[in-house]
């Protein structure tokens, strides 16, 4: 099968790309990075293209059976007024451009990344996938992207929405942001460590995404997140008694929101979201709970 990929020179997108290349598939990639790490190897091409704009990348989306739209600049990092144009252009101009590209084959599928954020700050409140987004500004993102996404369903296109937790894995994303702090002793909650924080191995990413692919009746949004979510505090908690180190020094929220502004939001807010889709459509979850997660990445960093 022919895949293509945005943001595969991403976290997420070298790992999935190095999956499907392992399956025998063709892969071709689409960013702005002038080269990808799979250059060279069979079946495989890189495109460096600006996705936000029209061109004659999307020439090779027609070619492609599955698509996999990962594209969008990191929320990472303060939300200047360009930052923050940049997530919303990153996303909603990419997907869009993907969707127009589309050829528009009823057995085409489209994934398109989201984000748990899609609900806003919501407490202790348990989400599925049914519940109201909020109204916040990765909120109104989040709808805004998966609207883009869900307009291929008018060519015919199946697609599915992969509202994403924060992904854990030894080659990166947030944990090694996280654990030199837990290393020298001074890791922590942020803020109270009351907040729900959602997650998910990326194993489990991987695996989920190439199911959704392969079951015709799927569609709509998937909350991506193990199906035993964590608050904050018992994040900490479990990083620190996977690295034999304390985990009691917090962030204070004040000193968070002085030092990332609106950004600081992401951090301290709160949803407690389960991924009852993926579980009622028959998928099993390699990493239900964060113990063993954090075990099989410490193990993995070990012997790296």
């Amino acid at each position: 099968m022919r895949f293509l990929l945005t943001g595969g020179t991403g976290f997420v997108g070298q790992q999935l790309t190095r999956h499907f290349l392992g399956q025998g598939h063709t892969v071709t990639t689409v960013g702005r990075s002038a080269a990808h790490p799979c250059d060279g190897e069979p079946h495989f091409q890189h495109i460096a293209a600006d996705t936000t704009r029209e061109g004659p990348w999307q020439d090779a989306v027609g070619r492609c059976r599955a698509v996999i739209n990962l594209a969008g600049g990191t929320i990472f990092r303060r939300w200047t007024v360009k930052a923050k144009q940049d997530m919303r252009d990153s996303r909603i101009l990419t997907t869009r451009h993907l969707v127009q590209a589309l050829s528009g084959d009823p057995n085409a599928f489209l994934f398109s990344a989201s984000g748990a954020g899609y609900y806003g700050d919501c407490g202790d409140q348990p989400l599925n996938e049914d519940t109201a987004p909020g109204n916040d500004f990765l909120a109104r993102l989040s709808i805004d992207w998966e609207k883009e996404a869900l307009a291929a369903e008018a060519r015919g296109v199946r697609v599915a929405i992969g509202r994403f937790g924060v992904i854990l894995h030894q080659t990166g994303g947030a944990l090694p942001k996280m654990l030199p702090a837990f290393r020298m002793g001074v890791g922590g909650p942020l803020g109270n460590g009351r907040q729900w924080f959602p997650w998910i191995h990326l194993d489990d990413v991987i695996a989920a995404i190439d199911f959704l692919m392969n079951d015709q009746t799927a569609r709509g949004p998937f909350n991506f997140c193990a199906p035993e979510p964590v608050t904050n505090r018992q994040l900490a908690r479990g990083l620190g008694r996977a690295l034999k180190r304390p985990s009691f020094f917090p962030a204070p929220a004040p000193l968070m929101r002085l030092l990332l502004g609106e950004f600081s939001g992401v951090l301290l807010g709160s949803q407690r979201a389960r991924p009852e889709r993926l579980i009622d459509g028959g998928f099993a979850f390699r990493y239900p709970t964060l113990e063993l997660a954090l075990k099989a990445i410490m193990q993995a960093r070990s012997t790296a």
